[in-house]
Order: structure tokens, then sequence, then C-alpha cells
């Protein structure tokens, strides 16, 4: 069961992200005339994350692996978060978004020292 559910989750996501190419052919994220400094930090927060992510060697260990790639993860949620604290305007996603540096944060140390145990 577990199985199948993954195989529908991944089919799903790559038929939208393949639409999403054919959508936006000749256009990257960030060409919009509406998009803003706030736009631009969002993507490239994403763009690093992607970078340090594809830079992780497979170790073997899932566990190891699990943690390597959540850890860039975590900061470009971090360093999202504090996009949207110095941009954003509305109480309610401040308040989330101070949440998410608190949260992240903690996550990533909890993930360092894990790996520190593990000798990794």
């Amino acid at each position: 069961m577990a199985t199948a559910l993954r195989w529908v989750i991944l089919s799903t996501c790559c038929g939208l992200a393949m639409q999403g190419q054919q959508h936006g052919a000749g256009m990257r994220m960030g060409d919009s005339p509406a998009a803003g400094p706030a736009w631009s930090e969002l993507n490239l927060s994403m763009a690093r994350m992607h970078l340090a992510m594809k830079r992780v060697e497979p170790t073997g260990n899932s566990d190891s692996d699990f943690v390597r790639l959540m850890l860039p993860h975590h900061q470009a949620a971090i360093d999202m978060a504090k996009t949207q604290l110095l941009f954003g305007n509305d109480p309610q996603m401040r308040r989330l978004a101070q949440e998410i540096v608190t949260d992240q944060q903690s996550e990533i140390e909890l993930m360092q020292a894990w790996l520190k145990r593990h000798g990794q």
C-alpha cells in the first residue's frame, strides 16, 4: 500500500513538473515584471538549496543521507522566512516566519549533533 501511494505521489509530482516546464517554456523563475526584491531573494534561497543538495554525495546510509540532504533544505526555509520578515506585512505570516526560523534552526542543530555523534 505504502509503495503504491509513493508511486502515485511521484507520478503526480512529475506530471505537474512537466506541465510547469511546458507552460513556462522560455521563462525562468523571477522573470515576471511584477517580481520584486522579495521574489528574487526567495528564488536565490531556493537556488542555493538546490546547489547544496546536489553537492551531497550518497553514503549508502539512509539515515545519514537523509540528514545531509535535510540540512540545506532547512537552511533554505530559514533564509526564505527571513525574507518574509524583511518584506512581509501580514502579522500571521510574519509570526509563522519567525516560528520557522526558530524551529528549523533547532532542527539543524539536532541534525548536526546527530552527524557528529555518528562520525559524519
